[in-house]
């Protein structure tokens, strides 16, 4: 592979990129070396792009800080909680940084939306696990950076939750009960399960050894991952989600990981016409792919970058499945990946 020049980087930046690196704590020592950052990651057409749609999210925040609002969902801990990483990509976190206070005031509702049981989950919520998943991550991401015991308390719970309520398969589904399972949902408990272990909330390893199994029991002889145990063909957006969720449990090679990376790429964009799920799909992809290396990851970026760029609305925001703010959320987080400011990010 050919020598590339490193980006120009303001100290602020580069700093909270180490410490937030050296703070993480992985799953496996196994893992591989950083994807190094390429001169054309961050482009003018990207930066712009990403002002114009955090300023359109930071203008429809609603006064009790949540969003969803624009979608069929109402307020929603899951979007919300989406909203809030997509500012922090950015270098915000709660009262500090230019968006700052919207991430507080999004950490609000989150906080505030929570019950005993741990369940994080607002009155118009449908099949609650979804945002309880995306809504712990950003929990632990926040306790990552401000230590705040009130976050802890929630998380801790939240966390309690997960792991009480992975069914016999492994997995977890739409309600926070021991019955069936599915990929996609199970797929977001263990990304805010490794985002919470990270931070030093104890995560029962057998919960995790039991997820990780049913991830791997859903591949198919293809490389890409069926939606349920007993029924499902491959498809993008879950085989995304499955190959990062086994690399963020620290499989960083083998048959697993070669024939869901193979797969992926097959979906390399532009894919839009055979691609369902598309923003959910994208963000595990890029996730994915970086996790994955140089030689994937050079490829895959400029291309997704460049769809993801023409996508967006003059307006600022990208029109997502869940409404313009989720797919606004989602976009924001994928183009900022380079960025290297998320923990969860971090290898």
């Amino acid at each position: 592979m050919r020598a590339v020049a490193l980006p120009i980087v303001k100290p602020g930046r580069l700093l909270a990129a180490v410490a937030l690196s050296c703070s993480a704590i992985a799953l496996s020592e196994d893992t591989p070396r950083t994807a190094t950052p390429i001169e054309s990651e961050i482009t003018t057409e990207q930066r712009l792009a990403v002002e114009s749609g955090l300023a359109w999210l930071a203008e429809r925040q609603a006064e009790d800080g949540s969003y969803g609002s624009l979608s069929h969902y109402g307020p929603h801990v899951g979007i919300t909680g989406l909203v809030g990483l997509a500012f922090m990509s950015d270098g915000n976190t709660p009262g500090r940084g230019r968006y700052g206070e919207v991430v507080d005031r999004a950490l609000s509702f989150v906080l505030t939306h929570s019950s005993e049981s741990g369940l994080l989950a607002a009155e118009t919520s449908h099949g609650p696990m979804y945002g309880h998943g995306f809504a712990t991550l950003f929990l632990a991401e926040v306790y990552g950076m401000t230590n705040r015991s009130d976050v802890r308390e929630t998380l801790r719970k939240a966390v309690r939750l997960i792991a009480t309520t992975q069914n016999h398969e492994g997995g977890w589904r739409y309600q926070p009960v021991r019955d069936d399972a599915d990929l996609s949902v199970t797929v977001c408990e263990i990304m805010a399960l490794r985002a919470a272990r990270n931070t030093g909330i104890y995560v029962d390893k057998t919960v995790v050894d039991k997820a990780i199994e049913y991830v791997k029991a859903s591949q198919n002889p293809d490389g890409g991952f069926r939606y349920m145990l007993n029924s499902g063909g491959s498809a993008f957006a879950r085989s995304a989600a499955g190959v990062a969720a086994l690399q963020y449990a620290g499989i960083y090679g083998g048959d697993e990981i070669g024939r869901g990376l193979e797969y992926i790429g097959r979906f390399a964009p532009p894919k839009e016409q055979t691609v369902g799920h598309y923003f959910y799909g994208h963000y595990y992809a890029a996730q994915a792919m970086f996790l994955a290396g140089d030689a994937y990851w050079v490829q895959w970026w400029p291309a997704v970058r460049h769809e993801l760029l023409e996508k967006q609305a003059p307006e600022g925001f990208w029109r997502g499945q869940a409404g313009q703010e989720y797919g606004t959320a989602m976009a924001l987080i994928i183009l900022q990946m380079p960025n290297r400011l998320l923990p969860i990010f971090q290898k």
